[in-house]
C-alpha cells in the first residue's frame, strides 16, 4: 500500500512542471512495486516452473 510520505517524496522529485498522466503513471508503478514486494515477503509468489506451466496452459 502506498503511504502519504512515499507519495510526497516521489512528487518532490518531479520537475516543477509535469502532466497528470506522468504522475498517475508513477503512482500506479509505485503501487505495483509495493504489491509485488508485499507478495514476495508473504511468500505469495510462483516459481519459474509454475509460471512456465501456467503459460503453457494458456497458450494451448
Amino acid at each position: 500500500m502506498l503511504t502519504k510520505d512515499n507519495v510526497i517524496k516521489t512528487i518532490s522529485k518531479f520537475p516543477d512542471s509535469f502532466t497528470l498522466d506522468e504522475l498517475v503513471d508513477k503512482l500506479i508503478f509505485m503501487d505495483k512495486v509495493e504489491r509485488g514486494l508485499d507478495q514476495s515477503l508473504n511468500n505469495k509468489v510462483h516459481t519459474h516452473e509454475e509460471a512456465k506451466e501456467g503459460l503453457a496452459k494458456w497458450l494451448k
